[in-house]
Formats: structure tokens, sequence, C-alpha cells
């Protein structure tokens, strides 16, 4: 759902397969749940007891990658397939389980690849499919699994599909999308908004919106009728109940699980549905940043009929092996909702719905993140959480989080949230060095068309896009073009992968540690989850509780300007032990800690300790 973190708040304001194991480093074997009965789920703030689930992406972590940012092999200034196969060495020194990349499927590129004309192809701006089946063979020699797109909710109107089904009303495809008469302009009811898009005597039959600006219903002169679109005009919505509808993006995904990839992220996934009746969403006050009223999504989001069709998605992709894996771009409102997409209690739905509710709301707060973190911990009947800081749609989390003087500190404490709780991991390409988000400073430059329309309110989403800074060199090592087709980040010589690589101290360098400390270590990768001081308005602090014959973790992160001093009670956690071995810690002075007592953590610092 390619919206910025507003939108969001404002919306939600109511076969032969290749495949492989992952490669991790398997921490000492554990006991399950089953074996601490005496744990289970009994202690406050979280899943005490350690278990024991050896699929991958449970304990994964995955990066994301916009293919047009990462690396540019053919001097055209735009990334591409071959790009990403080139740093597949890079990919699998930083510690990556799988990536995701987003659409490189032919498109108009309207909206950067989420218009798909061809859902089994690839963009020639990318490459080709023997360069994709390339970089599949690259993923697996450096134990980096492939995770893809897929844009379920709409097409683009240059696809064949649209193209026959906006031909006529009698065509094989004529009910393959959302298509309406609309209702006469002087009929009761109409309002003023939906009179601003008037054709023939006719308007929208109701106030529903584009999230990206005007009318979700955009009018066809060969039908004399409105189809329905929640994004761009370009970007017609499929209609999900015809059942052909579903077969062929069924057929679609199994083209490529059967090429050999690991899954897919959902695009806009709780928009597969809108409401039969037509009702009109409830307005709200207020205008947005492309002047539309402001308005509820009841009647166009999160409808319970997609429940059903991605339990049928499930059980077709759980019949390949290699435990592929779906995740949900799902921007939900609280923890209940966000329990429906695993299913339930059956968890036969996503596997991974995006928490979208710990890193993309509110601010940077110790009481903002014990009260999230929490509630993925206690408020899904033990799911797997998926934790998100960054992604191409909303500015990067070290400017969201940074104060401008401390903003690489905060990096390092976010980083350690997302790497040192229970949750599957998810980042974003540059996130790892510190990459802020640089927006377009003039409208003439913007390229997102979203920052066109809403300029200069919404300046679009350029800012977070911009290339990936690889050297202090030409383009940034990211291509050898004249021009990049956006700009490289002015900070790029000294924030790159290169410069990084060289200082023990830099962000790369402790996404680094953390990763690896994830993998190995056996708390971090199979412990329960424990909060600490539920009452500190300054520090969070957290115990992984240890699988049998392994040391507990306990994870203390200041998100104050100024050094607190703690004493960390473990003995609530289960934990015995008092004496303090460092294993990572932000900040020198914690290192030799060896003591859970009085212990001071600088300003905007993390200490990951082992207690024995």
């Amino acid at each position: 759902m390619r919206r910025t973190v507003a939108g969001f708040l404002v919306a939600f304001c109511l076969v032969g397969c290749s495949v492989w194991t992952s490669g991790v480093a398997q921490a000492p074997a554990v006991q399950s749940a089953a074996d601490h009965p005496s744990e289970q789920r009994t202690l406050a703030g979280g899943s005490g007891a350690p278990t024991h689930d050896a699929t991958w992406w449970k304990h994964a972590v995955i990066y994301e990658i916009y293919p047009r940012s990462f690396q540019d092999t053919n001097g055209d200034g735009i990334g591409d397939l071959n790009g990403i196969r080139e740093r597949m060495g890079y990919l699998e020194a930083l510690g990556v389980d799988a990536i995701w990349i987003a659409p490189m499927y032919p498109s108009p590129q309207v909206d950067f690849g989420y218009d798909i004309s061809d859902y089994e192809s690839v963009d020639s701006q990318y490459g080709t499919m023997k360069d994709f089946d390339a970089l599949l063979a690259a993923g697996k020699q450096h134990h980096v699994r492939i995770i893809l797109d897929m844009v379920l909710n709409h097409t683009s109107d240059k696809h064949r599909w649209f193209v026959e089904s906006a031909s006529s009303r009698t065509n094989p495809k004529a009910d393959w999308y959302v298509w309406n008469d609309g209702v006469k302009v002087d009929a009761p009811g109409v309002t003023a908004y939906q009179k601003r898009f008037e054709h023939d005597g006719m308007v929208p039959p109701n106030n529903w919106e584009s999230l990206f600006g005007g009318s979700a219903w955009e009018w066809v002169p060969a039908r004399k009728q409105f189809y329905y679109h929640r994004f761009y005009k370009q970007q017609p919505d499929l209609n999900w109940r015809n059942p052909a509808v579903e077969k062929a993006m069924f057929d679609t995904m199994r083209f490529w699980l059967d090429k050999g990839v690991a899954g897919f992220r959902l695009d806009a996934i709780p928009e597969l549905f809108e409401d039969p009746q037509l009702r009109n969403n409830t307005e709200t006050g207020g205008v947005n940043a492309q002047g539309d009223p402001n308005m509820t999504s009841q009647y166009t989001s999160n409808l319970p009929e997609v429940h059903e069709v991605i339990r049928r998605m499930r059980a077709m992709v759980n019949s390949y092996p290699g435990d592929r894996v779906l995740i949900g771009e799902t921007y939900l409102p609280n923890m209940a909702e966000m329990l429906k997409w695993y299913g339930g209690a059956a968890r036969n739905e996503l596997e991974l719905p995006m928490d979208m509710l710990v890193g993309f709301s509110d601010g940077y707060s110790a009481a903002h993140f014990r009260q999230t973190i929490g509630a993925a911990e206690t408020e899904l009947d033990g799911a797997q959480p998926l934790f998100v800081f960054d992604n191409h749609d909303n500015a990067r989390s070290i400017t969201r989080y940074g104060d401008g003087v401390h903003d690489v500190a905060i990096a390092k404490t976010v980083a350690a949230m997302l790497l040192t709780t229970r949750a599957t991991a998810l980042t974003y390409y540059g996130a790892e060095i510190g990459m802020p988000t640089t927006p377009p400073t003039r409208k003439q430059d913007v390229k997102d068309p979203i920052g066109i329309t809403g300029w200069p309110k919404e300046k679009g989403r350029d800012g977070e896009r911009t290339p990936m800074q690889w050297t202090p060199g030409l383009d940034a090592g990211f291509s050898t073009a004249k021009t990049t087709w956006l700009p490289i980040a002015p900070d790029y010589k000294t924030v790159n992968v290169q410069t990084e690589s060289g200082e023990p101290e830099s962000l790369l360098n402790w996404y680094k540690e953390l990763i690896a400390l994830r993998r190995t270590n056996a708390a971090l990768h199979d412990g329960g989850f424990v909060m600490l001081d539920a009452g500190d308005a300054n520090v969070l602090a957290y115990v992984r509780t240890a699988p049998q014959g392994s040391a507990p973790v306990v994870v203390a992160i200041n998100m104050s300007g100024q050094a607190k001093t703690v004493s960390l009670d473990v003995s609530k956690a289960g934990v015995k032990g008092k004496t303090a071995r460092t294993i990572a810690a932000s900040e020198d002075s914690l290192k030799g800690l060896t003591s859970l007592e009085n212990v001071q953590l600088p300003a905007y610092s993390a200490w990951v300790v082992e207690v024995r």
C-alpha cells in the first residue's frame, strides 16, 4: 500500500524448484516451549519461554532492494538485476538471509514498477529473464534467497487484460476489473466532490478517493463506465470477486515459484476487495495534501473477503518445498487486526504480516517502543512478528528519529531493536550505512507523481529512493552515468560502504556485529522475550531468555539525550545470574562492564549482554 506515514494514519483513523538451506549458522540445540511449562506465556511483557524452530524465515534478516537504486552495471543511471548479482558478496557478508526485490516486471513506470504490464517477464531496463536466472543462481551460491514483490490489487492500464476489458462491455475480460455506470450528476445525494468528475452527465458512484489524489473512479468512453483505481488512474483495480482473476494471478505466482523464488511480498494486500454496495467512506474533516477531503477507508480496505483469498493462496504456496513465505504489506490499526492476517489460531494465512505499528507510527521514545513491541509479543498468540523501520514509501528512520546531532547513535539503537528482538527483521538498502532521506528541493526535480500533485505539502518518495552509496568516488560507486535517475545524496563521500567498512565503530559494522550475534547467540536466535522496567521513561530494556545450557541476554537502550543510570532486575524473567558479559555495545564505556547494577548508559546508546 504505497503511501506515506501521514497517509497511513489518515486512512486508519478509523516443477522442479531450486531451493536450498539458509546457510545460517545453527545455534546450540535447545528445548522447546513445551519443555518449560512453568514459563509458557506467564511472564509479563512477552513470551518468556525459549523455542526451537528451524524455519528459515523465523530468524531471517530480509533486505529490501529498490532495483532502480541499488547498482547500475550498464551506465544508464538506473540500477539493474546484474547489479544486484554483483553485490551478492556484500549481502552475504552483511548477513542477509533473503532479499525482497521491488517490482522488476515490465511496466510503463508511472509508479516505478508498481504498475505492471506483464507479470511473467523482466523489464528491459533491469535486464532479461536470463539475468534473473543468473541472479537466482548467485543467490543460491551466496545463501541469499530471492523474494519478489507481487502486486495483486491492480495492473497497469497498459496490461493486455485491461486493454481488452476497457474495449467493450461484452469482451471475455469485461468483468476482470471493477466497473460501474456511475450515477446521474443531478441524482439525490450526489456531493460537490463527485460533481468535479462528471462525464457525459454521469459522476462516480460514490466519494471514494485515490490514495494518490482525486476520485478513485476514471471514465472510459468506450464502455461509458467508470473503473475503480485505489492508486493512480493508470493502476486499475482487478475484480477479485471474479474467480478467473484469482486463477490468473495464482498462475502468475506459480510461474515464479517454479523458478525457485523463496516467496512474495504482497503489495497493498488489504486493498483487494471493495464494498459491493459502494457505500461512501466517512469524511473526517479537512483536506489532504492533494486538496481532497480527508476520509476513512472502511469500505475500500481490509474487507473480510480478502482472508478467504489468502487462505487459498497459502495452501497453494505450501504445496512447494522449502518453506516459501508470504509477507504482507499490512498497515493495520492494532494487534487484533494483525492477528487476523496470520489466520488467527489456524495460522493458515500470511506467515509474516508487516508490523508497521512499531517502526512507522508515533515517535522515538521508550514508551512507544515498549508498548508496540510488547503488544507484538503478547497479543499475537505467539505468532512470529515482522518488524520494519524503513522502506521505499516512508522517510528513512535515521531522518525520522534523528535530531541532527546524534543521528548515527540513534540509528544504532534502532538497529538494536530490529535485530535483537524475537521478530523477523526487515531492513532497506542503505539503512545499514545511515543513508538519510534526501527530498527534492524544487518541484521541477520531482520524479514521484504524488510529489508532483501534492507539492509542496507532499514532496513524494524520491528522498528515500536515492541511489545506494558504495564508495566516495564517481556516482558513489552506483553508476558511471553522467546523470543518475535520482541524484546521489550529497553526503556520499562519508556515508558509504567503502568508508564505513574501514571504521570499526561505524553504523555498518554495528549492523554486521548484531546480525552475526543474531545468528550465533542461542538466546538471540531462539530465546523468549520478557520486557523489563515498564515504568522507565527513557530506557527500553528486555531479556531474551536462554535455551537450556545457554546464557540469557539482556538488551538495554537509552533513548534520551542524557546519560541514564539503571539497575536491571532480571529476576522477574526467571533469570538468576547477576554477572554481565558485554557482547555488543554502541559506546566504548559499556564494553567492560560486568554488573547489571548501577549501569550508566550514555545518551542514545545500546548495550547487549549475556547474564551468567
